[in-house]
């Protein structure tokens, strides 16, 4: 019983330090390559970033805003734990957005195009080895939980 209850806590402490990792890299990634220069990227983050370029909305809100439906979908296609696991990744991305002051690396369009999407692919991938999902890729994970 003891080690059942130490495993579950090392199991989730990791999951936590991977979030916590792809947030930061995802948050790197768009604040100090993507955002400066104006490059578009793919999934929730690309049509947030798309919006808040037309409009001047704040990013930090739209990706809550437009991950909303996915969550929903997690929720009701993975579980509880899921979602609100990707419900507190999303909010710390956002808040990192705003908080976590990363200034620009290059102007170089080729290096801004690789390593920003290194890094937030990168920050992505982290997230989801924590059990959670930061670009609206709940289907993604679904499918590749049922074959």
């Amino acid at each position: 019983m003891q080690t059942a209850k130490r495993t579950e806590g090392l199991r989730l402490i990791k999951e936590v330090v991977f979030m916590c990792m792809g947030v930061i890299s995802a948050c790197f990634g768009l604040k100090s390559f993507l955002m400066p220069e104006d490059f578009i990227d793919g999934g929730v983050t690309g049509i947030s970033l798309l919006i808040s370029t037309l409009t001047k909305w704040n990013l930090s809100y739209l990706i809550i805003v437009i991950n909303i439906p996915f969550i929903i979908l997690g929720y009701k296609q993975i579980g509880k734990t899921f979602a609100l696991k990707t419900a507190i990744a999303i909010t710390a991305l956002s808040l990192a957005l705003i908080f976590i002051p990363f200034q620009p690396i290059t102007h170089e369009k080729v290096l801004v195009a690789f390593f920003g999407g290194f890094f937030l692919g990168g920050g992505i991938g982290l997230a989801m080895r924590g059990g959670c999902v930061i670009d609206g890729k709940v289907r993604r994970i679904i499918k590749m939980g049922t074959g």
